[in-house]
């Protein structure tokens, strides 16, 4: 399906401030089940914009900006064909079909911090609710996976949440609710305790049963590395696997790395009165 985007994203501020430079992630890259077939990334005030590949790959574009202003307004607009399949079948090498296994010396080496959480669990209770998830000497892999995912939707209480930065995982598990970025770290945490590789993805959610208007969003969900298969999107905010409906945008070893904007300004604290974000994704 053809889905049309628009993401905007308005600053606005008291008085003229000198704006520093901004980090731009809004524009994704073609893959196997997403086409992109147009995309374009407006700033008002303009600004001197240099575009450059992160380590991940990830299209990033900087932002200069040379006179003070009272207003920021950043408008992505893209156009995409998602071919991803609600029901995939994936084709796991015979070898991981199982858990545990282990991944050959040259995926362990390209992995690297993938494989290791993020936040430390120094008493072991992420790790040992992450292990409560295998009930046997050895198990199905993505049975495994799943489970975990829909584990968190039974444990964690979805909840709109307008603070910067991501819960740890233990807090997260603490308190029962958290934002879609909080439940993906959860997540990603508890399978690489698992020994799976795993990283954070941002992006767009379209969803079919709500009215044009709304069916859209930025949106944070997780990918777990397995041998032949690839990157398997899951989205434990949705209990779903796959990568129907979501349009990436960036990937990272965690989220503060795929953050849509970034930036700041030099000025009083005070100086800044509120920001605007309006996604709209429809299907063409």
């Amino acid at each position: 399906m053809k889905l049309r985007i628009r993401h905007d994203t308005i600053y606005r501020y008291r008085r003229a401030v000198s704006l520093q430079p901004h980090r731009l992630m809004l524009v994704p890259r073609s893959s196997h089940d997403l086409i992109i077939l147009s995309s374009s990334l407006e700033l008002s005030p303009n600004a001197d914009m240099a575009w450059a590949q992160d380590v991940f790959g990830n299209l990033v574009a900087a932002a200069s900006f040379a006179f003070p202003t009272d207003l920021l307004a950043i408008s992505s607009k893209l156009l995409v064909e998602q071919q991803a399949l609600a029901w995939p079948i994936y084709r796991i090498a015979p070898g991981a079909h199982s858990y545990p296994f282990g991944y050959s010396d040259g995926e362990m080496a390209d992995l690297g911090a993938l494989l290791h959480p993020q936040h430390d669990d120094p008493e072991e209770l992420l790790a040992t609710w992450a292990r409560s998830f295998v009930l046997g000497p050895t198990v199905d892999t993505l049975s495994l996976l799943k489970n975990i995912n829909a584990g968190i939707a039974d444990a964690v209480a979805y909840r709109t949440r307008d603070e910067e930065g991501t819960q740890s995982p233990l807090e997260t598990l603490s308190i029962a609710s958290g934002s879609c970025r909080d439940m993906s770290a959860l997540f990603i945490d508890a399978v690489r305790h698992l020994g799976f590789g795993a990283r954070a993805v941002s992006g767009y959610l379209h969803d079919p049963d709500v009215s044009p208007d709304d069916a859209g969003s930025t949106h944070a969900w997780a990918e777990v590395y397995l041998p032949a298969a690839g990157w398997i999107a899951f989205d434990p905010t949705h209990r779903r696997v796959g990568s129907a409906n979501l349009i990436p945008v960036a990937v990272g070893r965690c989220n503060t790395q795929i953050m849509p904007v970034t930036g700041g300004y030099a000025g009083a604290a005070e100086d800044f009165s509120g920001m605007e974000v309006r996604v709209t994704v429809e299907e063409v």
